[in-house]
């Protein structure tokens, strides 16, 4: 009996705690005050998501929260994709540093318009390689000199095209501050290259004015 009058007890002072305030007969519209203030939105949202969980003391826990947040392999995956198509697409964006800007595309362009001995950088140091192996003097002597003659002409070509671009640079950009050495190189290592290889993709074919 003891716990009826208790819990008899309790139930009156809940009652009593949630019953709503009295409404004053003077002013019947008047509807009375919470007795307490509005909690701020903050707060409110603060109480419903919880207390914020404390860092992490041990890097275990650290690389065990982190894998719990990370993305799926095919997010990723789409995500490299994207990024991948965007940049060979040439957009500024998710260019290399080295390939940003106005200056960068319109020497790649003067240099994708033209067809240069240069782009046969690559099959000639195969064909060296290949020559290498072969275990005859006498083709790997003419192997030697073909490479010789064709470096030397990559060179001249090299210097001919750098001069060439920097002055059309200077033309089409008077304030641009970019040195002759780096556009010069920039030409040399996008003309060295195969055209089907070069990133991002050429946008204009051989032949076509710039």
């Amino acid at each position: 009996m003891r716990f009826l009058r208790r819990n008899a007890d309790e139930t009156a002072e809940t009652t009593t705690e949630d019953a709503p305030a009295e409404v004053n007969p003077a002013d019947p519209s008047r509807t009375p005050g919470k007795g307490r203030p509005t909690p701020k939105r903050r707060e409110a949202e603060g109480k419903r998501r919880g207390p914020v969980p404390p860092p992490p003391r041990t890097q275990r826990e650290a690389l065990k929260r982190s894998r719990g947040n990370k993305v799926s392999k095919e997010e990723r995956r789409a995500a490299a994709v994207e990024r991948r198509q965007r940049m060979m697409a040439g957009e500024d964006k998710y260019l290399l540093p080295r390939d940003r800007g106005p200056v960068k595309a319109y020497i790649r362009d003067v240099v994708d318009s033209r067809r240069n001995l240069m782009g046969l950088f690559m099959p000639l140091a195969i064909l060296v390689f290949v020559a290498l192996l072969v275990p005859m003097p006498s083709i790997q002597q003419y192997a030697t000199l073909l490479t010789t003659f064709m470096l030397l002409a990559m060179i001249v070509e090299g210097f001919v095209l750098g001069r060439m671009v920097n002055r059309r640079v200077r033309l089409k950009f008077p304030s641009d501050t970019t040195r002759g050495l780096s556009i010069g190189w920039y030409s040399f290592i996008r003309a060295s290259q195969l055209r089907r290889l070069r990133v991002p993709k050429p946008r204009v074919s051989p032949g076509d004015k710039v």
